[in-house]
């Protein structure tokens, strides 16, 4: 199947951070292809890539990028499909805000969704239900994945019931 979700970072570097998104994708079987896309480094490839993706199938595009972190938005200012960014806390960061407010801080008209820094799990799951708002079976799997995050949290009110809280740090 052609993907359906981009997922681009400024450096390899980022792949640690952005697996988290490709992760979630393929756990909701939403095809989704991964790849560097410097906004500095290689500007052209960046144009060439956002104003292609709609033409090639892609509806979401995820860009994570850390210190600047000018990729969502440089991104987001070519293209007519969603863009979410991850700001990544990356090695020449000020502990992550300089990208969380440059991906978040963009201008009326350039709009980019914006998650937690480090959480490209969030921006898959974002991606996955903008394309669950018009397809059923995506819909579906969403709707068990928080299911089974309801589940989990109510398995742990029930342990702690049973075993006390007092005994949970031993």
């Amino acid at each position: 199947m052609n993907p359906l979700v981009g997922i681009i970072m400024g450096s390899d570097s980022d792949l640690n951070i952005m697996q988290a998104a490709a992760d979630i994708l393929k756990q909701f079987d939403i095809p989704n292809e991964v790849t560097v896309v410097s906004a500095h480094r290689t500007p052209l490839r960046m144009v060439d890539y956002a104003q292609k993706a709609k033409e090639r199938g892609l509806k979401v595009i995820i860009a994570g990028a850390g210190g600047a972190a000018h990729l969502p938005g440089m991104v987001a200012s070519v293209t007519t499909l969603p863009v979410i960014g991850v700001p990544i806390k990356s090695s020449n960061s000020i502990d992550g805000w300089d990208s969380v407010l440059s991906i978040l801080q963009m201008p009326n008209g350039v709009p980019v969704a914006t998650v937690a820094l480090n959480a490209a799990k969030n921006a898959g799951i974002l991606a996955a239900e903008i394309l669950g708002a018009s397809d059923e079976t995506i819909s579906q799997k969403i709707a068990i994945y928080k299911n089974s995050l309801n589940n989990e949290v109510i398995e742990k009110v029930e342990k702690l019931k049973k075993e006390g809280w007092e005994n949970q740090f031993d």
